[in-house]
């Protein structure tokens, strides 16, 4: 799995002119599922977010974990974080999951997040969606659910 986070004031994702997910000061979590990802990895990536220290302390250091800064998401699925633009013109999707695996672990990682006591708002999987957000920072990260499985092996 791979996540594209954007720390923000506020964010909201429409489908058809209609609002589906809205949040104020958190998370956006734009997350692509690869074909030979599982629930280990969507776990792995929701440990890591919820305590990814990004939110400033009173002395503007980011020492604050979005877990206790009590920080809302809007998860977002974006398969084409998968997109590999290596050759040609056209990206490749090969390494992003079928709908059917991608839907299920996205679902999967929202739950998991919701656990965590969060507040948690989606777009809709397989729409056309507009995102409107104002980051903030501006704070953004890409993280990796094998990145740590290759680092490892280093």
């Amino acid at each position: 799995m791979r996540v594209v986070i954007q720390r923000v004031k506020e964010a909201q994702v429409k489908v058809e002119g209609q609002i589906v997910g809205k949040i104020a000061k958190g998370l956006v979590v734009f997350l692509a599922v690869a074909r030979d990802d599982d629930e280990p990895a969507a776990d792995y990536l929701v440990k890591k977010i919820a305590e990814l220290r990004i939110f400033e302390d009173a002395q503007g250091k980011m020492n604050i974990s979005a877990q206790e800064a009590g920080t809302q998401y809007l998860v977002v699925s974006q398969f084409t974080l998968y997109g590999n633009c290596d050759k040609g013109r056209r990206p490749s999707f090969d390494q992003a999951a079928d709908p059917a695996r991608g839907e299920m672990l996205y679902n999967y990682f929202v739950k998991q997040l919701a656990a965590t006591g969060a507040v948690v708002s989606t777009g809709q999987f397989r729409a056309m969606m507009e995102v409107s957000l104002i980051n903030e920072g501006p704070v953004t990260f890409i993280i990796d659910s094998k990145q740590p499985l290759t680092q490892s092996k280093q």
